[in-house]
């Protein structure tokens, strides 16, 4: 079995090559713009519905009238066009389900920051990275690439800096089988707690990077805009979000791996973590855990390694007593499960761990829900 798998790597473009990469990214914003527009004219006045393959049959026409973007790979400018259909795409499925649609905006200058080559025009030999239009930029390969190269897109971070990702498929490499399972439970106060007892504690790298965070924030909002030091202090202030979230997103992989090595079945909270940050006092707490991007880490990781991987409904598994069933609402505060009915005494989240565990084995079919998991 193939699967999908990212490898990111950081890149070291000269002078030159950086203004050529910029180029590149202004005018695919260019493009994205151009058609977006099209796409509102077309339905406010003709009433219209333009299809991506109706705007690739433009890209000629277009290229007439704004020679400049023959400075860009074909299907660098195809893949404009795909984006752009994708965000429709998503916008007609937020209205059919009732959610906030989010209308496909106009994207300024900070609000497009990547582009792909989908299919070619770029190669990697050695430690250059060869694009099609640009030339060969040095690439820190801090890990080989494995299996077969499918996109590659490259992103201008908010420091400045440019990143490349390549989209690639490699065989999965199944670990053997195990009978362990697990239910977890994340939280605040411990970042997971596991249904056999064991704990992973909450790294907080947020608030341990606030102080150093608000005293370069704070330098940033005395200087003018436009000026040079202003750029440069935004620069500052833009690497330490940047230390912030990889340091979030290497612990997320080292955590997400353990779990994937030591157990078979995996079952955890279907969370929609950003209804619970709409008005909350724990939002900040509850981005800095990082919950949603463990998710998807862990889902993709236990794929590859051949695990089963499960989210059910959160619905009472606080409340809930994991040993007989019972029922009883608890305040937040209250961090221990104290069960009235059948004396059944644990931590709060502990609790809720052995609930998880034991709703995933039902929608199994493995082992009936009975107490004493």
């Amino acid at each position: 079995m193939l699967i999908r798998k990212s490898f990111q790597f950081r890149l070291y473009p000269t002078k030159k090559q950086k203004r050529l990469l910029q180029e590149c990214l202004n005018e695919c914003r260019w493009l994205y713009n151009e058609l977006l527009s099209e796409r509102i004219v077309a339905y406010d006045e003709l009433e219209m519905h333009l299809s991506k393959y109706d705007q690739m049959m433009f890209l000629p026409l277009l290229k007439g009238e704004k020679p400049s973007l023959e400075g860009v790979h074909s299907q660098v400018l195809q893949n404009v066009v795909d984006r752009l259909d994708k965000a429709f795409k998503a916008f007609f499925r937020r209205c059919k389900k009732g959610e906030k649609p989010g209308f496909p905006r106009f994207r300024g200058m900070h609000r497009y920051s990547s582009f792909c080559y989908p299919q070619s025009g770029f190669s990697v030999v050695e430690n250059e990275l060869k694009l099609s239009k640009i030339g060969k930029i040095r690439i820190k390969l801090h890990r080989p690439i494995q299996g077969t190269i499918k996109t590659c897109t490259l992103r201008k971070n908010a420091s400045g800096e440019w990143e490349v990702s390549f989209s690639c498929e490699v065989p999965a490499k199944p670990l053997p089988q195990k009978e362990s399972k697990v239910g977890i439970d994340v939280g605040l106060e411990q970042f997971a707690v596991l249904s056999d007892g064991d704990t992973v504690a909450n790294p907080r790298f947020f608030k341990k990077g606030e102080k150093q965070l608000a005293k370069a924030q704070k330098k940033l909002s005395k200087l003018e805009k436009g000026t040079k030091q202003r750029r440069k202090t935004g620069k500052a202030v833009a690497k330490i979000h940047d230390k912030i979230r990889n340091q979030r997103k290497n612990f997320c992989h080292k955590e997400a791996k353990k779990i994937v090595e030591n157990y078979q079945y995996i079952y955890l909270e279907d969370l929609e973590v950003k209804k619970m940050m709409e008005g909350s006092y724990f939002a900040k707490n509850i981005a800095d855990a990082s919950w949603s991007q463990f998710c998807q880490i862990l889902t993709y990781k236990a794929e590859e390694a051949g695990r089963q991987l499960k989210l059910v409904n959160p619905a009472y598994t606080t409340q809930m007593c994991s040993q007989c069933g019972h029922i009883e609402a608890k305040e937040l505060k209250e961090r221990k499960h104290n069960c009235r009915k059948c004396g059944y005494k644990a931590s709060r989240d502990l609790n809720a761990a052995q609930n998880i565990l034991a709703l995933g084995l039902d929608g199994l079919g493995t082992i009936p829900r009975s107490p004493r998991l």
